[in-house]
């Protein structure tokens, strides 16, 4: 059948929209109509990080929309369902068993390589292949194809514009927290970013009630989004000859016990391990950052940790439902971050993004 596609035809280009031809889903996929698909920061970047030859090429990883046909060997799913769709993993690994999904041994594959294990598409063009199945979904489009492992099956009176960034921004944010620095009360968290991510991370905090919660960010509007969660802001443009490190350190009692970095600025990274307390913990999740430099005499002299995080360590077919309550307690209140648009001023939401002027952004057919 045929759709219309946000696509970016060679690297480094605008999205534009075309009608593109889409696989009906084999035994083991879905077809969701597609209502609406949160815009985030990897969808943007990817089409300068992927190479040449990796175009034309479907993003878009935060879907959410209503099932419109199953596969025969599908279970749990049904035509009609209502589901937010996130990242693939295979299930049967030895690290997707442990219960380590995002880092399944197939994860490349499944969700950046823009085809089915087997090599095949599931969009085309005039009979030529189109990349896609990005995150098992490729979502910045009317339809997608996906399957049981990435979709969560969601109440139908949920609104999808809302739902939506739950696939990825709002479980990474939340999870690096819940997941992977799990703070007490007693505890500090330094947050570098407030972008959708960044906030996310921040509401989780408050709602896990951490004491002291520092939002990092150079625009301020963000930071008084933050500092509505109980944040404290801190805008390095702002402290004249005093330096992030030093005031992060000031404000958690000389470290914070757990940090996360969003930004994916070298020079950000670094000062957020040096503003860490004695075996403080910095969660990096921003994706951009080759290298980054470290202090490694205060590492090793401070017991400090660093280390990655893949979705916020988060299984979605559990993380996705354990947020949606939380927020229907309004104890994770992010829904005044997003801002809809239509899918057609996709540009227009990716300047308003990176421009600071909205948080999160999600087009909407």
């Amino acid at each position: 059948m045929k759709t219309t596609v946000a696509i970016v035809n060679e690297q480094g280009q605008d999205f534009t929209f075309e009608e593109v031809e889409i696989d009906g889903p084999r035994p083991d996929e879905v077809l969701v109509r597609v209502v609406a698909t949160g815009l985030c920061h990897t969808d943007i970047t990817m089409r300068t990080m992927l190479p040449p030859e990796m175009f034309p090429n479907v993003f878009g990883h935060e879907g959410a929309g209503v099932v419109e046909e199953v596969g025969a060997d599908v279970r749990g799913i049904a035509v009609g369902d209502h589901v937010v769709m996130s990242l693939r993993s295979c299930r049967g690994c030895a690290n997707c068993t442990a219960g380590m999904i995002g880092y399944c041994e197939n994860s490349l594959m499944l969700n950046y390589m823009g085809m089915r294990m087997d090599g095949s598409t599931t969009l085309s063009r005039s009979g030529a292949p189109v990349f896609g199945s990005f995150f098992g979904q490729s979502s910045f489009a009317q339809h997608a194809i996906a399957y049981a492992d990435n979709l969560v099956v969601v109440d139908k009176s949920l609104d999808l514009t809302r739902v939506a960034p739950y696939g990825c921004g709002f479980q990474t944010g939340a999870g690096a927290v819940l997941n992977v620095l799990k703070p007490r009360p007693s505890d500090s968290l330094a947050v570098y970013g407030a972008g959708a991510v960044g906030l996310a991370a921040i509401a989780a905090a408050a709602a896990e009630g951490v004491g002291t919660i520092v939002a990092v960010d150079l625009l301020q509007s963000r930071l008084v989004v933050a500092e509505k969660y109980g944040a404290i802001g801190v805008n390095p443009s702002a402290l004249g000859e005093i330096s992030v490190v030093d005031r992060v350190k000031e404000l958690t009692g000389g470290g914070s016990t757990g940090a996360i970095d969003t930004t994916a600025v070298p020079a950000v990274i670094k000062q957020a391990a040096q503003a860490l307390g004695v075996k403080g913990e910095l969660v990096i999740l921003g994706l951009g950052a080759e290298e980054f430099a470290i202090d490694a005499i205060d590492i090793m002299q401070n017991g400090k940790v660093i280390r990655g995080s893949v979705e916020g360590d988060s299984d979605p077919l559990e993380m996705v439902p354990r947020l949606l309550v939380l927020n229907a307690e309004g104890k994770f209140p992010v829904d005044d971050l997003i801002v809809s648009y239509p899918f057609t001023q996709i540009n227009t939401a990716i300047a308003d993004v990176t421009n600071g002027d909205v948080v999160k952004p999600v087009l909407v057919w």
